[in-house]
Parts: structure tokens; sequence; C-alpha cells
């Protein structure tokens, strides 16, 4: 069996290298500093706390109170909450707590749609359909690229929804809350507002503002846009006491039983370091969101949002359909290192997920390794010459890994500078 246990360290180094050697734009990924990798292979990985500090069903969590304490201060800190839950494991598992805390099945929520840019955890395939409720979606304008405000209203009116979930996959555009906000009031709704893509922005003060604009709560993920490890969060202005019960209770014993505790002291030391550079960061990810996208539609890519800058987040959208789709695009460019998803567009049927119009590309992570404006317009031409060109991917990959060369090292941290695609740095801290 050494050889079965050799051979997956083999392709894990593998996959080390080939990341050291490519453009990673998945949005929904990024890259822990080196101080937050540390706590991932601490004995924390070992054990078990259930329950919340002060009130373990298990001994031996002394040090973990301590850390998960801290970790919550640190976290209302940075969002300028009141209440924060830093045990979910990952964003839908946060979702599936909210879901679990707020709702009975039968009800019904009102949520975006899947062909939107909305999560799957939203839609009737997903945790909300598991959890047995009605997800009735809010219509889209497709020109704004957003929320139709008018008709949005009118759906929450109409439905008098328990919960009304806000919050995208595919977001370019902070959402209008501000403007359902009487609806929200006149309904009685819990608001909840997803922003796994988008934590990192809010937390850095350049998006938007939800616990400010009217959501009383926000999930996430801790892995995008905000840099930390792959685990989740609850962030709150609980209405009162007994939803605030309700949320802690949703979590555990809701969906999960221990918390994964390395990972947990790992999110602590990303929110300290987003405390510390969140600005910056979040700034220029927008900055070179815009950048790519204007860079992408100069060589002639159809990047959805023209009128409006593409984008206000780290993420963009571009129709390929001309080019040969989602599919075929996205694997031309992993042939070349150039690693995106294909994604749905709002005309597109959810029948079509595997064979999308589109691309979704984020920043985070080029902006994570020290890339500029000016870099973008790189990214964009190799784009250009494996999507419209036909180029040999082959040729392509080989620049695309010299290019790279200059951007091995994670900024925004409290240890500038460390080589961020190492395999063996990254195995033998």
């Amino acid at each position: 069996m050494l050889d079965e246990a050799l051979y997956i360290r083999e392709m894990a180094k593998k996959h080390g290298e080939l990341f050291r050697n490519s453009i990673p734009m998945i949005a929904s990924e990024n890259l822990i500093s080196p101080l937050a990798r540390e706590m991932m292979v601490t004995d924390l990985h070992n054990r078990y706390a259930e329950g919340l500090p002060g009130e373990r069903y298990y001994q031996g969590n002394e040090f973990v109170d301590l850390i998960e304490l801290k970790v919550q201060e640190l976290a209302k800190k940075l969002f300028r909450s009141e209440y924060a839950d830093v045990r979910p494991i990952s964003g839908t598992n946060a979702n599936m707590a909210v879901l679990f805390a707020l709702t009975k099945p039968g009800d019904r929520i009102t949520v975006p749609g899947v062909s939107a840019g909305a999560h799957i955890s939203s839609a009737k395939f997903g945790a909300v359909g598991l959890r047995g409720l009605e997800p009735i979606e809010y219509p889209f304008d497709e020109e704004e690229m957003n929320l139709d405000i008018d008709g949005t209203i009118h759906t929450i009116r109409e439905v008098r929804p328990k919960l009304a979930l806000f919050g995208q996959s595919v977001y370019l555009f902070p959402t209008p809350l501000k403007e359902f906000r009487d609806a929200f009031e006149e309904v009685g709704a819990h608001v909840w507002y997803d922003a796994a893509h988008v934590a990192g922005l809010i937390a850095g003060g350049k998006f938007q503002d939800p616990l400010r604009e009217g959501a009383e709560m926000m999930t996430m993920s801790t892995h995008k846009t905000l840099p930390g490890p792959q685990h989740g969060m609850i962030i709150a202005n609980p209405r009162d006491e007994k939803t605030k019960r309700k949320l802690t209770y949703g979590v555990f014993p809701g969906v999960l039983s221990n918390h994964h505790l390395n990972a947990m002291a790992a999110l602590g030391v990303a929110l300290a370091e987003h405390i510390e550079f969140g600005s910056q960061y979040a700034e220029q990810i927008i900055r070179n969101s815009k950048a790519l996208g204007q860079a992408l539609y100069e060589r002639g890519f159809d990047v959805l949002a023209e009128k409006k800058g593409f984008t206000e987040s780290h993420t963009l959208v571009v129709d390929v359909r001309e080019h040969g789709g989602g599919k075929f695009a996205s694997e031309a460019l992993e042939k070349a290192h150039i690693i995106v998803n294909k994604n749905l567009l709002p005309w597109d049927d959810v029948s079509t997920a595997l064979d999308p119009s589109g691309l979704r590309l984020g920043s985070q992570e080029l902006t994570r390794i020290g890339m500029k404006e000016g870099d973008m317009k790189d990214v964009a031409e190799f784009m250009k010459r494996i999507v419209i060109d036909k180029e040999d991917p082959k040729k392509v990959g080989e620049d695309v890994a010299a290019f790279k060369e200059d951007f091995q090292t994670i900024h925004y941290c409290f240890a500038e500078g460390t080589r961020g695609y190492d395999y063996e740095e990254l195995i033998h801290i």
C-alpha cells in the first residue's frame, strides 16, 4: 500500500506544479498566507470541540476555546457585527444552518435564479429543496446584470417569504438592498445575504455593506475574496435574542458536529490579516477586474455589462458562444494552463450547465500574487490567442509559464513575498 500512498503524494505534487505554472482565475479560489497555512497542520487538526467555548462535550479544549473566542472577536470587528459564528465548515454548511434555524419544510423562500448567478444551494435541487422549501426566484435584468428592482419588490410583497435570500456566485454589482428595504419590513421577512464571493470586498469597504443596507445576516465561505482557509461563517445583527439562539442552534447540533479546529484557527489569522491589508487588497482586486474586462473587450471578447464598466467586484462574465461555447473555451484554455470555469449566463437554461454560453473569471488570486492593471493586458492576450485565434495551446502554455515566473509570491499578508506555489514549501513548514 506504500506505493498507493506515494502515488497520491506524487499526484498532489503535480497538482501544485500545475498551478505554479498557471494563470488561476477560478472566482471561488484563493491562496492562504504562510501563517494561516501553518495553522492547518497543527495538532488542532487532530481534535474535537463540539459545542461552544466553555460548554464543550469534550475535554482538552482550554486553548481551543481561547482561539475560537478570538476568531469571533476578529470576525465581529472586521464586519462590524453583533454576532459571529465561526464554526461552519463551508459556505454551504453555513447556508444550511440558516435554513435549519429559520425555516421549516413547506415554507416559501425568495431567491435569485441559478442562471442569474445564484449558488446551487439556493436552488430546488440544492440545500433549499432538501430542506423542503419552496424557492421563488426574483426577476433578473439582463442589461443591468442585477436583480430587477421593481420586479423583486413585487415578488417580495406577493410571496411574503419568511426568509428572503440574496447573494450570487456571479456577483458583478452590489445588490440594491436599500431599494428593497421597505418591502422587507412590510412583510416581516428575515433578510439573508450570501456573501461567499464578495466577503473580502465587503470587509475591505469596497463593495457594499449589507448589514447596514437591510440584511439581518450574512453567510459566507472564507476562501474567495476573503483569502482564508476553506471554511464558513455566519455574521449577523440578529433582530432579537430568539433569532440569535436559533442561528447558534442551527449550526450545532443542526448541521455539524466538530468544526475543523485547524481551519478555524487559520481563519482567525486570515481575518487579522484582512483587518490590516483588506482595504488595499480589495481595491486592487476591483481595479484588476475592470482592467481585465477592458483588455478582453478590446481584443474582441463579448464581456458582459460593458456599458457599466464590466464589474464592481472580482468577477467578470464573458459570452463565448461565437467561439465554441463555455465548455470548449474553458477546456482549450486549460490546455494552455489558463484556469477558468464555464458558466451559465442569464439566458441559459439550467439544463445546459455542462455546456453553457459563458466563462466566469476572477481576479482575486492574480491580485494575491502581485499582479496589477498592466498585467491584465498580458492575461487577456493569452486568452485571445487560445479562444479567438485558436493558437496551439502548448505554445501559449509555454509563454504562460514564463510569464508566471514573475508572480510566485503571496501579498497582502503578514509574511509579504512568501512563495505561494512551491510544493516542497507547502508541505514542509
